[in-house]
């Protein structure tokens, strides 16, 4: 088994968190040297000049599947109808993963570009199902990381609740992001409805983050689906290092493998003079290509996963019930800041972190009152309906 490294970024427990690949040989990132490594569309680019960022930490040894999963094999059954095979296509994505993120910008559109250095991370990472009534099925990701010590021993896991993907079968409405933390609840062309599905993405704190619509293509064992293009928040792999644009506008692409699945996505890097507004001049300036694979793992423990999310999953619920009922309510929501980048995640993420530790157990109200408290802070004004 190779070992990669990965290393947690943020502060303190409270902490948004991502890993990183490492070198093997224990060179250091970003050191001189003159032999040319390869790099996926820069074949000219000189020494370490596009040599991955990202952490050096190294994580515990994992044990890949190595034999199609169960899900792979369902996905394949004879005589399934469209609906269904959709349905154990989006199914499939659930289960525990050694979960890779690659970006590479590939392509400048202003004078003098000068790419930036690609970004590599892993973690391992479950993916559960929360819902699934038919037509429509909720996803969350948690990441449970341990990294190898000093002395050579494994830590205690790391948990930290990462991003979730709701998907509705002929959805009337999907979400579309505007730019300067604006989001809309907009309708679905009727057309465009007919056998498709939504994926609606949203942060680890259950904020909104980005929408599509599509269908999912089944060619014996090709299973994919790919959302139309749409506006998307700046990640922190970006917003952490850059400054001189404001949305990613791309498009979104999941497909299963025997062992897996990966999402592809391919964004242009675009610069705003508004909300909804692209800049007069330049407004593209680059390209990039994203693949996150997420390969199936064995052996692996994700007990405190379970736990978490056992002890969080009601005030969570609590969280996804408002943000759903004021983008109803609403139809649009401006967000006062970045959920990340301002964090204005610490209150949701500190007080599930209290649950977990007193095992408390509140009622519903309690819960949903609370729940309201924290996303008034995010809009910056109390509910209207409070």
């Amino acid at each position: 088994m190779n070992r990669f490294g990965w290393a947690l970024v943020g502060a303190g427990m409270l902490a948004m968190t991502s890993s990183a690949l490492a070198y093997e040989d224990g060179q250091e990132r970003g050191a001189a040297t003159a032999q040319r490594q390869y790099t996926f569309a820069w074949p000219f680019a000189e020494g370490s000049e596009m040599a991955p960022r990202g952490g050096s930490s190294k994580g515990e040894p994992l044990t890949l599947l190595q034999t199609p999963s169960a899900d792979w094999e369902a996905l394949q059954s004879p005589g399934l109808s469209s609906f269904e095979r959709d349905r154990r296509a989006i199914l499939a994505m659930a289960g525990e993963y050694r979960a890779s993120f690659d970006f590479i910008e590939v392509a400048g559109f202003v004078a003098g570009h000068q790419p930036t250095r690609p970004y590599q991370s892993w973690g391992t990472e479950k993916v559960y199902v929360l819902a699934d009534d038919g037509e429509q099925i909720v996803l969350q990701h948690l990441l449970v990381m341990r990294i190898v010590q000093e002395d050579g021993t494994i830590s205690e896991p790391f948990i930290t609740k990462h991003w979730r993907q709701d998907w509705t079968y002929e959805p009337e409405r999907t979400l579309a992001y505007r730019g300067q933390h604006r989001w809309d609840w907009v309708e679905v062309p009727s057309e465009q409805r007919r056998g498709s599905w939504s994926q609606t993405v949203w942060q680890v704190d259950d904020s909104p983050r980005y929408g599509g619509v599509g269908q999912w293509q089944h060619h014996g064992n090709y299973s994919s689906w790919e959302g139309g293009e749409g506006w998307r928040p700046l990640p922190r792999r970006e917003w952490s290092v850059r400054e001189d644009y404001q949305v990613l506008v791309g498009s979104n692409r999941h497909t299963i493998t025997p062992t897996g699945w990966v999402h592809e996505q391919q964004n242009n890097k675009v610069a705003l003079s508004g909300a909804g507004q692209l800049r007069a001049d330049t407004p593209v300036l680059a390209r990039e290509f994203g693949y996150n694979r997420y390969e199936r793992i064995i052996g692996t423990d994700f007990q405190a996963g379970d736990d978490y999310l056992a002890a969080t999953d009601a005030f969570w619920a609590a969280i996804r019930a408002d943000w759903e009922r004021r983008f109803i309510a609403a139809g649009s929501l401006q967000l006062r800041g970045a959920p990340d980048q301002d964090r204005l995640f610490h209150t949701a993420f500190q007080y599930a972190l209290g649950l977990q530790q007193d095992g408390r157990s509140l009622p519903a109200d309690e819960l949903a009152r609370k729940a309201r408290e924290i996303i008034d802070a995010y809009l910056g004004e109390p509910d209207a309906s409070d």
